[in-house]
């Protein structure tokens, strides 16, 4: 063969290698960033597109006039509030072979005395950083009873206000989420046991259009599911 021809292989050598490494981020966000599918759209009270975005490339912000400057200043958190790919995410989908918990139309809304310790944690426009040291509280109190309760696994869900694009505020929910997440991983949680979701703006908390009703949706809250003992 010519130089030429050897050129050519390699062009489609390297066109096939990019259409596979296409095809494996596509199955691996349908299969592992896509937990929800209905069941879980309603178990959150409403049919929405929602899904888990783990990249930071995923993260882009949204055009002209959607777009909310994500500033650096508003996000001075330390290391350790930030995302952190470092922890991984859980190795089990719920509900999936050998999974062991089932899907998450199983996880529950917290009730009673736990209702006062999973509370909705808030967050500052355009932040995933918590909005104030009483949210750290909970974390803390979150963690201590997942260390003494071992059978517990939670879903983290992340959610923001109507400002900005769908995928805008996607990424913006799963990084609050993902904060939360590895806030109670670093207190000695089972990260296997915490699972995280976005679901955007699409599930305000308040409907109106104020900066009041803002405030109330960007937020986490949480579902929980405690895998019996039966020994």
């Amino acid at each position: 063969m010519n130089r030429y021809s050897w050129m050519i292989l390699g062009i489609i050598f390297l066109m096939a290698g990019c259409q596979r490494f296409s095809n494996v981020v596509w199955e691996d966000t349908k299969t592992k960033g896509r937990y929800l599918q209905r069941k879980g759209q309603l178990l959150w009270g409403k049919d929405v597109d929602s899904r888990m975005l783990e990249s930071t490339d995923d993260f882009i912000g949204p055009q002209e006039d959607e777009y909310i400057a994500l500033q650096d200043e508003d996000l001075r958190a330390q290391c350790i509030d930030r995302v952190d790919s470092s922890i991984p995410q859980p190795k089990m989908i719920p509900g999936g072979v050998d999974s062991p918990v089932p899907g998450i139309d199983a996880f529950t809304k917290p009730q009673a005395l736990l209702a006062s310790l999973f509370k909705m944690l808030y967050f500052n426009t355009d932040e995933y950083v918590l909005r104030s040291q009483e949210y750290y509280q909970v974390v803390d109190n979150i963690a201590e009873h997942m260390k003494t309760h071992t059978n517990l696994y939670i879903f983290i869900a992340g959610h923001c206000d109507e400002r900005g694009s769908e995928a805008y505020n996607l990424a913006l929910g799963t990084r609050r989420a993902n904060t939360v997440r590895n806030l109670l991983v670093k207190r000695g949680s089972n990260p296997n046991h915490i699972y995280t979701i976005s679901f955007g703006k699409e599930m305000p908390q308040d409907l109106r259009h104020s900066a009041e009703a803002w405030a109330k949706n960007r937020r986490v809250e949480f579902k929980i599911y405690e895998k019996k003992d039966f020994r």
